[in-house]
């Protein structure tokens, strides 16, 4: 391709990154009181969040809907021309309306509002323009508007999208904290890909039953050393006549030993040579706890407790590598 044609294209994408920057930056003076009671308003809702919008404003919603439920705020898409074909019964009291519209004079969003206001919905309106007949309707308006698009022509809508978006990200985030919403309940709802391997508790992850390596504390070193080769994690457990956690022996410790008493080690016990107080966590920690712990400590396991105390498994540090966590 011709250089001069490769310069204009780069120049064409920093303006239009440029152009999106400064929508979005435009944006942060107006957060007020009039957000924070939208935030109010959508923490106090009962029922879902409903966002509705036509063309990319719709995509938009979606984005936002998807957004809010992940953190915990039940929502959904309304398309508002589908609504006044009689998807309208999607809507009940107690839900809450989000619309979008950077004219405020969509004729699909425009209909639905005499529904809206006769199930007594309230509605929070992201608009451009303050003067129009949604913004005129809705209990609370959050100005979208910006200065040019960045589309060639200054039509498509291409800025005006992309503060809707932002914003809507903002006012999500800000209802997650004004909620409180727990790490664990994010966690319950995004058990799949990356992220829920991030997300996941030590008890999703660790070895359990037959397959934890555990000897009494009056074993003989022989039968150490078989039960850590026969359970290949490179540890055991040491447990007392009451199966309580009272150590743990390592491939590590095994070397020690060897270099210390290469020819009386074997007929020690387990309690002899154990290193005690072990360092454990517990089942229902998340896995990314689990990794900085083996990492700062620079252990390769570790044993899990349950919430009694007791010993219920082991992570390893190649259980949480092989989850792709990062």
């Amino acid at each position: 391709m011709c250089p001069k044609l490769l310069h204009m294209s780069q120049e064409t994408a920093r303006k239009v990154l440029r152009i999106e920057a400064e929508a979005i930056s435009s944006l942060i003076p107006r957060i007020d009181g009039i957000f924070d009671a939208a935030v109010s308003t959508v923490a106090a809702c009962k029922g879902r969040v409903v966002t509705t919008g036509m063309g990319k404003s719709g995509i938009v919603c979606k984005k936002i809907a998807a957004t809010l439920a992940s953190t915990g705020t039940p929502a959904l898409f309304l398309h508002p021309a589908e609504a006044i074909h009689g998807d309208l019964g999607m809507l009940v009291p107690g839900d809450l309306v989000l619309a979008l519209s950077n004219s405020g004079e969509t004729a699909e969003i425009v209909q639905l509002l005499g529904t809206i206001k006769r199930l007594g919905i309230p509605l929070i309106a992201f608009v451009g323009n303050r003067n129009s007949t949604l913004a005129r309707n809705a209990d609370l308006v959050l100005d979208v508007s910006v200065d040019q698009e960045a589309c060639l022509f200054g039509l498509a809508p291409t800025a005006s999208t992309t503060a809707a978006l932002a914003l809507g990200d903002a006012l999500a985030v800000a209802v997650c904290e004004r909620r409180g919403f727990p790490i664990e309940e994010f966690a319950r709802l995004h058990p799949g890909g990356r992220l829920g391997k991030r997300l996941a508790t030590v008890a999703e992850l660790m070895h359990t039953g037959e397959h934890v390596p555990r000897v009494k504390s009056s074993a003989l070193m022989e039968d150490v050393i078989y039960e850590m080769s026969r359970k290949g994690l490179g540890v055991t457990a040491v447990v007392d006549a009451d199966e309580r956690l009272v150590g743990v022996i390592s491939d590590g410790d095994l070397r020690r030993l060897l270099q210390r008493d290469r020819e009386g080690f074997l007929n020690k016990t387990a309690a002899q040579c154990m290193t005690p107080v072990p360092v454990t966590i517990r089942e229902d920690e998340l896995a990314t706890a689990a990794l900085h712990l083996l990492e700062t400590r620079k252990i390769t396991s570790l044993m899990v407790t349950g919430t009694a105390g007791g010993l219920t498994g082991v992570i390893h540090l190649h259980d949480l590598w092989g989850t792709e966590m990062f």
